[in-house]
């Protein structure tokens, strides 16, 4: 016998032996081993799918995100807008109010002056009416100082009345 080509008998137990194993590999071996395989192909086609649930949650969580801030950006821009509306509603109204004062204590003041010039008006006019008396008088004094004076005046007095009368 040679080493390169063995012998019938050898041949022959050992196709046995192989067809042995073979069964007893496919009755015991190859299912668990394909159930194996197909376990971990399970496995990992379910953690695929998670793995692109996750994603899409991910994605939506972000959209969602996207949009809870932009909605945020709008509501600070109207907050925004109103807080300046009503700043510039309250500076019209301190203005209007501060016109109204002006206008009211300038009206005031011009009554003041008004009155402050009547009653100087007044006051000028009296002491110019107790200077003519003065002036007046000191005139007549002065003309009337004789008796004959006097009379001559008592007498073209009466003849103004009496004319104005008539």
């Amino acid at each position: 016998m040679s080493l390169i080509t063995p012998g019938f008998g050898l041949f022959f137990w050992m196709t046995i032996v192989f067809l042995v194993v073979l069964a007893i590999l496919k009755k015991y071996g190859f299912p668990v081993i394909v159930k194996m395989v197909n376990d971990r192909k399970s496995y990992i086609d379910e953690s695929l799918r998670k793995a692109h649930e996750a994603n899409e949650k991910l994605a939506n969580i972000k959209a969602e995100g996207e949009a809870i801030l932009q909605d945020a950006r709008e509501q600070q821009a109207q907050y925004l807008k109103e807080a300046a509306a009503t700043r510039d509603a309250i500076i019209e109204k301190a203005q209007g109010k501060a016109r109204e004062e002006g206008n009211r204590l300038l009206s005031e003041a011009n009554i003041e002056i008004e009155n402050q010039k009547r009653a100087a008006i007044g006051d000028i006019r009296k002491q110019v009416a107790t200077l003519s008396v003065e002036i007046a008088e000191k005139i007549l004094r002065d003309k009337l100082s004789s008796d004959k004076a006097q009379m001559d005046l008592i007498d073209r007095m009466l003849d103004e009345i009496s004319s104005v009368k008539k």
